[in-house]
């Protein structure tokens, strides 16, 4: 008997067929001498109505408040599937974040788990219930109800699957698993039996949408084993786990990408300790993601250029957040572009193979794709280029380094 957490997206829950279709692959599970864990998603879209409807009453709510009505999406999904398992015969009960308890930090909206008491979550399993489990939510210090922010069930799951000693959480998505890059943009992707939980924290953060990077993260920590596969087919799915034995096999695991940047310059700031730290305080007070970072000298030896990449959506708030310390910082200018892509080469492969970075370099120049910043990491290359360039460089990418081909 093994212990596993099923994790199910929007997609799969987005109406009561699919609900009815995800019972009967919990049944099966089951059936099969399993002890079996849900966590699901509210049904696809129905948490952005609920987003939608909080901004138009008050674009500035009460982030408590905010969590109260966009927690509702999971309640309404568990209570369906726990119905549509009783009725096909398996002994199940929903539990909302606050019932386990799944305690969080007071950062509503945005919201860390901090413990879960998964005593009587156990007690059910061992006695053959099937717990279902609303995903993205907790219970806050102050008895409030809290949320973990866009993406956060995958995140409920693995944090779940650690308390209770899974053997293995199972995160249901409408893709088959991990893939070499997004098969919509390159049609010859090929679909990884297996991917390391650092390839594939690498993958999450430079754009791939599979799995969240706070769940990779998490999985990563507490040793949880991950399996990617669709609620849609039977197909095996993708394992994400500990470091793969034949790690040389091949050059790089992947292409990933984020459409979705954008980039600034602070111009011009007095060449000197602490302006750094200034800078990027006052970001993360606005709690701004920086991703990548460079630091550069200006022609003038006594002043240097500051330019960093983060989310599009974040821009207005991070322009509106320097722009207050422009007398205190002493900069020349804020230069800004919100047409950026980050694009990015990962395999841990690279800590044993050289010639990476050149390849990538010399396919971007060929088509005549301007780098603008290059950040690396052990086992990842990232690049900024203007977003309209996007699927021209991962389709040439993913052929130069022939990730359709299995080794």
């Amino acid at each position: 008997m093994a212990r596993i957490v099923q994790k199910f997206g929007g997609t799969s829950v987005a109406d009561i067929d699919r609900i009815k279709h995800v019972a009967q692959k919990v049944k099966t599970c089951v059936e099969a001498g399993n002890q079996v864990a849900v966590v699901v998603s509210a049904m696809a879209g129905s948490t952005n109505q609920l987003v939608e409807w909080a901004k138009q009453i008050d674009p500035m709510h009460d982030a408590r408040e905010y969590d109260t009505v966009v927690s509702t999406g999971e309640q309404i999904t568990v209570g369906l599937l726990a119905i549509a398992l009783q009725t096909i015969g398996v002994d199940a009960r929903s539990w909302l974040g606050w019932q386990i308890p799944l305690l969080t930090d007071d950062v509503h909206s945005a919201a860390r788990i901090e413990d879960i008491k998964a005593d009587q979550i156990i007690d059910r399993l061992e006695q053959g219930q099937v717990a279902v489990i609303a995903g993205f939510q907790g219970i806050a210090p102050d008895g409030r109800i809290s949320t973990l922010g866009r993406g956060g069930s995958d995140t409920s799951a693995v944090a779940l699957a650690a308390a209770i000693k899974a053997d293995r959480c199972d995160i249901y998505t409408d893709v088959e698993g991990v893939y070499t890059t997004d098969p919509r943009i390159m049609p010859k992707a090929r679909k990884l039996d297996s991917i390391t939980f650092e390839e594939m924290l690498e993958m999450a953060s430079a754009g791939a949408k599979v799995l969240q990077t706070r769940s990779v993260a998490m999985a990563m920590r507490h040793h949880v084993k991950l399996q990617v596969l669709s609620s849609f087919t039977d197909t095996p799915g993708t394992l994400v786990q500990n470091e793969e034995k034949q790690m040389e096999k091949q050059k790089v695991s992947g292409i990933a990408y984020s459409a979705e940047e954008a980039k600034v310059t602070v111009v011009g700031l007095p060449d000197k300790p602490g302006i750094a730290a200034k800078i990027f305080s006052a970001l993360a007070e606005t709690h701004i993601n920086v991703d990548m970072i460079v630091q550069s000298a200006s022609p003038d030896s006594q002043k240097t250029d500051i330019t960093f990449s983060l989310a599009r959506s974040e821009l207005e708030k991070a322009v509106t957040a320097l722009t207050r310390l422009k007398t205190e910082l002493a900069f020349v200018a804020l230069v800004h572009d919100d047409n950026i892509a980050k694009i990015s080469v990962i395999g841990t492969a690279m800590r044993t193979q050289s010639g990476i970075a050149k390849l990538m370099f010399e396919v971007l120049s060929e088509k005549k794709i301007n780098m603008q910043v290059i950040s690396t990491s052990e086992i990842k290359i990232s690049v900024l280029i203007q977003a309209d360039y996007t699927e021209l460089a991962v389709r040439s990418l993913h052929d130069a380094f022939e990730l359709d081909k299995i080794d």
